[in-house]
Order: structure tokens, then C-alpha cells, then sequence
């Protein structure tokens, strides 16, 4: 009997493994939810076909209604479902590994905390037929063998879920993932004119290097604005303070360094920009749930228990 994702004992959400490429259907009724505190080890790329959901990612949120697509980086905790009120909310989802050209396209559809959100108004309309079929390509694309021509596109069902282990069929499926990409974010960079070119810089330098040793001051240099001038504009434009970007940057750098390396913790805080390991400790505490050590000890979000995954 399969387990959907809802009906899992929190926190225990799975999310599939990131070397696949795994795309699904969804059509939810409200109580639908995901919890994940450690987030997912992969991306998770959502386009709402109807209804509306709620994903929130740090402290980022982004109500997702129908023509919208809303991306969540690995490595932050997340959680996402329903949006209370709404009668339901149907939507395709594609968990992988993103490419490395697709950063630059979402980067101005950033909000933070590794969330990016595209509504239609961006880039998606009068493209709407043209990105389903992409998905549903996608679907059949994943279940390619590799003996013979892929399988042709049908109509899917609701809880349709297909998994891409072979490589010619991984490469397909995120062919089809990067037409959506690029047709829903163009013309995103353009729209976004209220978004200050030299804070998008400072924000870029930031992302860059977390652990290099930033201040008000030095990022305001670097984009030749004064401090007071600078920090007023970032806090403006972005919804955060340069310095709450800046923790939030080093500890999703950190998370990662806890996922990847065998360093000891003190020198993942170093590396990652922080000065005390106490200050450390406890800061990724507060994000995260759990202090650094017991993060890296945890059970990973591996191949997943569940029948289902989103």
C-alpha cells in the first residue's frame, strides 16, 4: 500500500535521491503537506496547473497559484502543501540535480533563502501549452530504456510518478526541464526594475564567497555606494538586512560542508565565515532544528521509504 508523503510521521518526509530525475503529478486536496527540516539534497522545480499551495523555505514563502513556478534550492529546511483556504492545489514537480546555466536564469527571480518564484506576469504567458507538453515529455522521456524511440507523451494521470535511472533518459527528461526553465524565467531580468544593479551585485558577492569576511562596509565599497546608503537600499530591496544575508549565506555553505566533507565542525565555521564555533553552534541551531554534529549524524534524505515522493 503506497504512503503518500502527508501521511508520513514528521519529520520524516523523504525526497528521492539527487542523482535521479524524478517528475510527478499531483492533484492535492487540503491537509496535502511536506515537512522537511533538512531540507532536500536535491532541487525541487513546482508548476501549479490549479488551485493554489504554500511552499516556504527558511523564512522565505511563496504562495503558488495556477501558471506559477517556484523553485526550492537544497539544503534549507522547507515545508510545503495545500494553501489554507484553497480547495486544492494540482501541480507538476521535478526533483534533480539543476544544471549550472539554470542559476543565472532564476537568480533574478530570487526571493532568498534559495527560493525562486516566477509568476505568469514573467515570462509564462501565452507559453502555458507549450510547458505542459514539455512536462508531459518529460514523464514519458523518464521511462525511456533506451532500446527503440522514447515513448510518446499521453495524458497523465493525477499521481503519475516516473523516475529517470538511465543516463539517456535523465539527459531527456532535463532537456525538457531546462525548455521550462528558460521559457518561464525569460524577460525575468528584465522585469525586475526595481531591483537596484548594485545590490544585485553586492547580493552576487555575498553567494560567491560566504565565508570571505564581509561587512556593511566593504560590500559598500565594492558596489561604490556609502554603508548607510547601501544597507538602506539591500534591506529595502531584498526584505532582509546585508548582514542577515550574509548569515544566511554562510550557514546554508555550512550545511553543505556538513553534507560533503568530513571537516571537524570548527573548521566548517571557519571556512564558512564564522568566528566563534559557540556563536556558530548556535546560530545553525536556530536554522536548522539540530546543532552542526547531530545535522552531519542524521539519517540522510536518501532513496526514500515512501511509495510516493514530492
Amino acid at each position: 500500500m503506497p504512503v503518500r508523503a502527508e501521511e508520513l510521521s514528521e519529520p520524516a518526509a523523504p525526497s528521492p535521491p539527487p542523482g535521479l530525475v524524478t517528475v510527478g503529478l499531483f492533484d492535492q486536496r487540503p491537509g496535502y503537506r511536506v515537512n522537511r527540516p533538512r531540507g532536500a539534497d536535491s532541487w525541487l522545480f513546482t508548476w501549479t496547473t490549479g488551485g493554489r499551495g504554500r511552499l516556504t523555505q527558511g523564512a522565505s514563502r511563496a504562495v503558488a497559484g495556477a501558471g506559477d513556478l517556484v523553485v526550492l534550492g537544497p539544503g534549507v529546511p522547507h515545508r510545503y502543501g495545500v494553501e489554507p483556504g484553497a480547495g486544492h492545489w494540482a501541480f507538476w514537480w521535478v526533483h534533480c540535480r539543476a544544471r549550472p546555466a539554470w542559476s543565472a536564469w532564476l537568480r533574478p527571480c530570487a526571493l532568498a533563502d534559495g527560493v525562486y518564484a516566477v509568476g505568469p506576469a514573467r515570462g509564462t504567458e501565452g507559453n502555458a501549452a507549450r510547458i505542459e507538453t514539455a512536462f508531459r515529455r518529460m514523464l514519458a522521456d523518464a521511462r525511456w530504456t533506451g532500446d527503440g524511440p522514447p515513448p510518446l507523451p499521453a495524458e497523465p494521470a493525477d499521481g503519475e510518478i516516473a523516475v529517470a535511472h538511465g543516463t539517456a533518459a535523465r539527459e531527456l527528461a532535463l532537456c525538457s526541464l531546462e525548455e521550462i526553465v528558460l521559457l518561464v524565467t525569460a524577460g525575468a531580468d528584465r522585469h525586475r526594475t526595481d531591483i537596484d544593479a548594485r545590490i544585485r551585485r553586492a547580493e552576487s558577492l555575498i553567494t560567491a564567497d560566504p565565508g570571505a569576511p564581509h561587512t556593511v562596509r566593504s560590500l559598500a565599497e565594492a558596489v561604490s555606494l556609502s554603508p548607510s546608503r547601501f544597507a538602506h537600499l539591500f534591506t529595502e530591496q531584498l526584505g532582509l538586512s546585508p548582514m542577515r544575508a550574509l548569515r544566511d549565506a554562510r550557514l546554508r555553505h555550512a550545511a553543505r560542508l556538513l553534507d560533503a566533507t568530513e571537516l571537524p565542525v570548527e573548521r566548517v565555521a571557519a571556512a564558512s565565515g564564522f568566528a566563534s564555533a559557540f556563536h556558530f553552534n548556535r546560530v545553525f541551531r536556530q536554522r536548522y532544528g539540530t546543532p552542526p554534529g547531530a545535522y552531519r549524524t542524521g539519517s540522510p534524505n536518501g532513496a526514500g521509504e515512501a511509495g510516493e515522493w514530492s
